[in-house]
């Protein structure tokens, strides 16, 4: 096992208008916003929130109506184009086995809509209910494997949704004694170009760590090499960054989290432990949710997420790059706590002054001031990221006046940790964000 570059841990704090700490939630990124759905605190939970990474909120959304799901417990969640798709959370039950676990919401309109304004077809073939299953975007299609179902336990299905048809369709592999993951619940899946990448997980009710990638153009499965990857784990979570899988958290048991960062080069096809730099070590967690954002992280399995009337806006006929610098060392005035500086540039030199900015805090609001900020010229845009506080300059009206996937140009490379066990029965939700060091 090879050891990759440390990355920077640090706890996000939310104000109290914010979700309460909860675990087996579902969660995925859109443009520079991560939305959250249900989950688990003292009993199932019927919320759904949308967190601004520019701005540091979170906002409530509407989760009633008809369209609308309800208490949602170990479902999935992903965004295609505008939407967000959940499926499953529910045990089949008198009250749920006629039910369509599907629910749509729309991200443009903010609100929950029918299937592309079409109920379940009639008389074709659709997953039942189940929980803690796995669910990718691949092209325009929701890829949806196991899961817990009723009183049968561990599934095997692997089923398909195409986004266009709202159809579904059960790939192979789904038979009883094909080669392939098996039944398997609690696992971890995410997708790069065209495959999926699936990870340990629960066989009934025994741990696994076994490793296997399906390939959408020959429709196969491979077991792939894990020799000196992770232990046995569930409860864990996966993504995917650059050419690598990041997959973070879990444990052998319910209540064994761990708080290990792997990361598995999909080139050299080999796995790495990622370290966390002193004094920053990331919490234990499983049953949490994890979203990745900015550039690194956009899946590569679809179209982007802007259509072709969303693309990125100049300024001055000029494109805004982001550089991202992460600062191992202490800086003097974030104490202890390590920092991050963002800068951004212009192919021009946009600084008067490299005189880096000084800062103070305020104790009344605890929030960092920002003095002597270097004067910008020409398309430059700054983001200063103290917790995701924002501080624009340059524009900062036409940008934010644009669409979210304008913003997600700009966005820094990181990892977001949402919720999980051990979890707060009082405080906000549980937000950790990690950055890698450059190689």
């Amino acid at each position: 096992m090879s050891q990759s570059n440390p990355c920077l841990w640090r706890q996000l704090p939310q104000s109290s208008q914010s979700p309460c700490d909860r675990y087996k939630h579902a969660c995925c990124s859109f443009g520079a916003n991560v939305y959250v759905l249900g989950g688990r605190r003292n009993g199932s939970l019927r919320d759904f929130w949308k967190y601004s990474v520019v701005s540091n909120e979170w906002t409530e959304l509407n989760c009633t109506g008809e369209a609308a799901p309800e208490e949602l417990e170990e479902h999935s969640m992903v965004a295609h184009e505008g939407f967000l798709y959940v499926f499953g959370g529910m045990l089949d039950s008198a009250y749920t086995k006629c039910r369509y676990a599907l629910w749509v919401f729309d991200i443009a309109k903010q609100k929950w809509v029918h299937c592309q304004g079409k109920t379940r077809p009639p008389q074709t073939q659709t997953p039942t209910n189940r929980k803690a299953h796995s669910a990718v975007v691949i092209g325009s299609a929701m890829l949806m494997y196991g899961g817990l179902v009723d009183i049968k336990g561990s599934s095997q299905d692997f089923w398909t949704l195409n986004f266009d048809s709202t159809l579904w369709s059960l790939l192979s592999g789904s038979q009883q004694g094909s080669f392939g993951p098996g039944p398997r619940h609690s696992h971890s899946a995410m997708a790069y170009q065209s495959c999926m990448y699936l990870f340990g997980g629960l066989k009934g009710l025994r741990e696994q760590r076994d490793f296997w990638k399906w390939n959408s153009t020959n429709h196969t499965w491979t077991s792939l090499k894990n020799k000196s990857g992770p232990p046995r784990l569930m409860g864990h979570s996966a993504v995917a960054y650059k050419d690598s899988m990041l997959l973070f958290g879990g444990g052998e048991s319910q209540n064994s989290p761990t708080n290990c960062l792997w990361m598995y080069s999909l080139s050299s096809q080999t796995w790495s432990q990622v370290a966390a730099l002193p004094d920053a070590n990331p919490p234990d967690k499983i049953q949490h949710c994890c979203a990745g954002l900015g550039p690194s992280y956009r899946s590569t399995t679809s179209s982007p997420c802007l259509s072709s009337t969303l693309q990125s806006r100049q300024l001055d006929g000029k494109l805004r790059p982001f550089k991202n610098k992460l600062f191992p060392a202490q800086l003097t005035f974030l104490g202890s706590e390590g920092a991050i500086e963002l800068e951004t540039f212009s192919p021009e030199k946009c600084y008067k002054s490299k005189t880096h900015s000084s800062s103070e805090v305020d104790s009344s609001s605890n929030k960092a001031v920002m003095r002597n900020r270097p004067q910008l010229t020409g398309s430059c845009l700054t983001f200063e990221n103290k917790a995701f506080r924002k501080q624009w300059s340059c524009a900062e009206e036409e940008l934010l006046g644009g669409e979210d996937g304008d913003i997600h140009q700009h966005l820094p490379d990181l990892l977001l940790v949402l919720g999980g066990r051990p979890y707060s029965r009082q405080s906000p939700i549980s937000m950790w964000q990690m950055t890698l060091t450059d190689s």
